[in-house]
């Protein structure tokens, strides 16, 4: 695509309305190009003007009163994606049922572009059985629904209908602008973070990973439809919080449990976590006062990888990580034949921790393809060239 992604924002008449400004503000800075749409309930909580100065663009509410005598037809023409954030349950049921009665509902039945959701209300309001089938209904038609989070809500409730950061919503957006559910009915385990090995209550055995390659995948990952069970140790941002699971394991030991118990279940197994060879022999219960020498006495941890690949199921898709300081691809080789693998992302070490990464996935059926760049869109890379397996 030349030009820039064109984005049609729309918002609906919810107490999250103004958190959407911050997210047309994010978006605009992201290079995207945005047009907005405000209901009339909308405009009870923010302005007009406030998404005309962020965005630099029009904002439409009426299919009467605009300059353009169709903008339902063009402004569904125009846009690549149509984003309703915050959707209320009647935007979701005019929707479902087909209702044409204002500019936000005939865009939608004049649309032939992708359509991403992201509802927030009150939870009696969104577990409905009315608003959960209004939310199949959708999703039967190929709309995609970013699940609100869980959390205390305007209203004084606590629980499901919360607005999501809307980070996870650029997110979603960058993945539906060219891609769909192509993973639907996928069952996938991701590993990340750094393993903590104690040493006692205040020391541990670490290392420099911050999580950020494997949360990017569990986040591609689900945004594409597979079921994605996340076991992490320490990391150094959010989990998404949309993941079928995410289950904490510090340790080596504590993460070849939790890995083993579920990998029998799996498509796909991708082992991003960097965890230790070793670990003390004996961890102090109390903490070790200074003073002279100390030796610690190491034992090797479990191969987890190694082990995935031993009793890997005939069908099943195992991804590995190699970060290494030199000889990346023939180290990355030699790993990749070793544990049986059916492929490994080798990087340097130097990219520890950063948001961007550059990469070589290997395989021994062919070439190694260099990528860089942030590591969500890493993510959806490596993605593809699995599906390529």
């Amino acid at each position: 695509m030349d030009r820039k992604p064109r984005i049609l924002l729309c918002v609906c008449g919810g107490i999250a309305a103004y958190k959407a400004i911050d997210l047309a503000s994010m978006l605009y800075k992201a290079g995207f190009e945005i047009r907005t749409i405000l209901t009339q309930a909308a405009q009870k909580f923010v302005s007009p003007l406030n998404f005309a100065a962020i965005t630099h663009s029009s904002v439409h509410s009426s299919l009467w009163e605009d300059t353009d005598p169709i903008p339902h037809i063009n402004l569904a023409d125009w846009a690549d994606l149509i984003v309703v954030a915050p959707a209320t349950a009647n935007a979701l049921a005019k929707a479902a049922h087909g209702l044409g009665d204002d500019l936000l509902s005939c865009v939608l039945l004049a649309h032939t572009c992708p359509v991403l959701w992201v509802p927030a209300m009150n939870v009696n309001m969104y577990s409905n059985p009315a608003t959960q089938a209004n939310i199949s209904i959708l999703r039967e038609r190929g709309h995609h629904i970013l699940e609100p989070a869980t959390g205390m809500l305007a209203c004084a409730y606590e629980g499901k209908g919360k607005y999501p950061p809307n980070l996870e919503i650029l997110y979603a957006i960058r993945s539906y602008l060219n891609y769909g559910k192509d993973l639907s009915g996928k069952k996938v385990l991701v590993t990340a973070g750094a393993s903590e090995e104690k040493i006692d209550p205040m020391r541990l055995i670490t290392n420099r990973s911050s999580g950020k390659m494997g949360i990017a995948l569990a986040r591609a990952l689900c945004l594409r439809g597979a079921q994605v069970s996340l076991i992490y140790a320490s990391v150094t941002e959010e989990i998404p919080y949309y993941l079928y699971e995410a289950v904490e394991a510090l340790s080596v030991d504590e993460m070849y449990a939790q890995v083993i118990a579920r990998a029998g279940g799996m498509d796909w197994i991708i082992k991003c976590a960097a965890v230790s060879d070793y670990k003390p022999k004996q961890a102090y219960p109390d903490k070790i006062k200074k003073g002279g020498n100390l030796t610690l006495d190491l034992v090797s941890t479990p191969d987890i990888l190694a082990e995935l690949g031993k009793n890997k199921g005939p069908q099943q898709k195992l991804i590995g990580f190699a970060a290494e300081t030199q000889d990346l691809a023939a180290n990355a080789l030699k790993k990749l034949k070793s544990k049986n693998l059916d492929l490994i992302i080798a990087n340097h070490l130097s990219n520890a921790g950063k948001s961007s990464n550059a990469v070589q996935i290997i395989s021994d059926k062919a070439e190694p393809l260099h990528l860089e760049g942030e590591k969500f869109d890493l993510a959806q890379q490596i993605i593809d060239r699995i599906l390529k397996i």
